[in-house]
C-alpha cells in the first residue's frame, strides 16, 4: 500500500470515467467538499454523446473523446472511476501509470469467468487476487494513489460506532450486519462477465468492508496493526429462480439474473477469534437495507443508515410525494415512510469525497485504501469458493 507519497495541491482537478448513476451522485459530492479547491475538469464515457450531456448538466469544463485524452490532461490530478467492475483494473493501472491518483467504485476488482466447479472457483480466487495485486503494485510504483470508494466506512453511523467503540476501549466480538433491496440497478450487475459476481460480492462487499474497517481501526488502538479477517463460511443462492418464487406471479423484484446470484450470507472469521455475520440479497422489497449491528465487550451499538427513523412521513396515496424523493428503492410513497432528509450524507458519499479530496490535496492515506479494497475481495472470493464445497476457506490476505 502506497504511504507518505509527497503532494501538496492549493486546488484538486478531477475528471470522471463514466456518466451513469454513480458519476451523477460522486458530482454532486465534490460540490460540497469544504477546505480544498476542487476543480471539475471533464468526463469521458465509452459512449461520447453521454459524456458530453454529463458535461452540460453538471457544469463540468469539457468532456474527452478517450481515456487517453483524459489522462494526458495536466489538469486532471483524481481520476474518478464509475465505471463497471470489469473496467476497474485496467484504468486504475492506466491512471496510476500517468501519475494521477484514481478513485474506484466497489468492488475493488474481480474474476470475470464463474467458477463451474470446486477448481474454477480456486481459479476465481486466483484471478481476483492477481488482479488486486496488480493494482497495488501499479499504486506502489505511482506518484498517486488509489482512493477506494467504499462509502460504508464513511457512512456517519459506521464513523460514530468507531468512535464510541473507541471511547470504551472495547473489543468488537461480532458484527452483523447487511445490504439488500429489491434488485440491482444496473444490468451489468445481473451478467458475471461485467460484474464478476452477484449478491455476495456487489452488495455483500459494503457491509464486509464496513466490518473489516471497524477491526482495522480497533486492532491500530489495541494492537498497533490491523486486525484481518482468516477464514469464511458462505453459502449463496438464486430465490428469484426458486420454485418459491416462480410459483406466483412476479412482484416488485427484480428477475433477470443471467448467471449471477441474488442471495448470499457469509460467516468471516477474523485473527483475534472475533466474527462477522453478512448478509446480501436482491430480493428484499420495502425499500434498501443498509443495517449494522456492533456487538463488543463493553458496548453495542446499532447503525441504521438506511431505512432510519429521522424523518417519518405519511400519504394517502401515491400522488401526494409524487415530486419529492423520499428514499432509495421503495416501490412506493403511500403509507407511512422512513423519509430521508439527505440520504446521500447518511450513505457516506460526501464524507467519501471529502476524505479523498484531502488525501490528493495532502499526500495523505484515505481512510479506505487499497488494503482494504483487497481484503473484501479475498473474503468475497473465498466465500465463493466456500460456497461451491460446502466448507470453511482460509483466507489468503498476504
Amino acid at each position: 500500500m502506497a504511504s507518505n507519497k509527497e503532494n501538496s495541491k492549493a486546488t484538486v482537478g478531477v475528471a470522471l470515467v463514466g456518466a451513469g448513476f454513480a458519476a451523477r451522485f460522486h458530482t454532486e459530492s465534490y460540490r460540497r467538499v469544504h477546505g480544498v479547491g476542487v476543480r471539475l475538469v471533464g468526463v469521458c464515457s465509452r459512449r461520447g454523446e453521454m459524456a458530453e450531456k454529463f458535461a452540460r448538466e453538471h457544469g463540468l469544463e469539457k468532456s474527452y473523446k478517450n481515456l487517453a485524452d483524459l489522462l494526458n490532461d495536466p489538469q486532471v490530478d483524481l481520476v474518478d472511476a464509475c465505471v463497471p467492475t470489469g473496467s476497474h483494473e485496467e484504468i486504475v493501472v492506466k491512471a496510476l501509470q500517468a501519475g494521477k491518483s484514481v478513485a474506484i467504485e466497489k468492488p475493488f476488482t474481480g474474476s470475470f469467468t464463474p467458477g463451474a466447479d470446486p477448481a474454477g472457483w480456486e481459479r476465481c480466487l486466483t484471478d481476483a487476487l492477481a488482479s488486486a495485486d496488480r493494482m497495488i503494485e501499479a499504486e506502489r510504483k505511482s506518484a498517486g494513489r488509489i482512493l477506494y470508494a467504499e462509502n460504508w466506512v464513511y457512512a456517519p453511523g459506521v464513523q460514530k460506532a468507531m468512535r464510541l467503540l473507541r471511547a470504551a476501549e472495547t473489543p468488537i466480538l461480532r458484527v452483523v450486519a447487511e445490504e439488500s433491496h429489491s434488485g440491482t440497478h444496473s444490468p451489468y450487475g445481473m451478467e458475471w462477465k461485467t460484474s464478476g459476481g452477484g449478491s455476495l460480492l456487489n452488495k455483500g462487499c459494503h457491509p464486509l468492508g464496513g466490518a473489516i474497517y471497524l477491526k482495522y481501526a480497533e486492532g491500530q488502538r489495541r494492537l498497533g496493526r490491523n486486525i484481518r479477517p482468516r477464514w469464511v463460511m458462505a453459502a449463496v443462492g438464486n430465490l428469484t429462480k426458486s420454485e418459491a418464487f416462480t410459483s406466483t406471479e412476479a412482484g416488485a423484484i427484480r428477475t433477470g439474473w443471467i448467471d449471477c446470484e441474488d442471495w448470499a450470507t457469509m460467516v468471516v472469521g477474523f485473527d483475534d477469534g472475533s466474527v462477522a455475520q453478512i448478509s446480501a440479497a436482491d430480493t428484499v422489497i420495502g425499500g434498501i437495507q443498509n443495517l449494522m449491528s456492533v456487538y463488543a465487550k463493553r458496548a453495542t451499538v446499532h447503525v441504521n443508515i438506511n431505512p432510519n427513523s429521522a424523518v417519518l412521513s405519511y400519504a394517502p396515496d401515491t400522488e401526494a410525494f409524487s415530486r419529492e424523493y423520499l428514499r432509495e428503492k421503495a416501490e412506493t410513497t403511500a403509507g407511512w415512510q422512513f423519509t430521508n432528509p439527505d440520504e446521500d450524507w447518511m450513505n457516506g458519499f460526501p464524507n467519501e469525497i471529502q476524505d479523498f479530496c484531502e488525501s490528493v490535496a495532502t499526500g495523505r492515506e484515505p481512510l479506505s485504501g487499497s488494503a482494504l479494497g483487497r481484503d473484501v475481495v479475498a473474503v468475497c472470493y473465498s466465500a465463493y469458493l466456500s460456497a461451491a464445497t460446502g466448507k470453511r476457506v482460509e483466507i489468503t490476505v498476504d
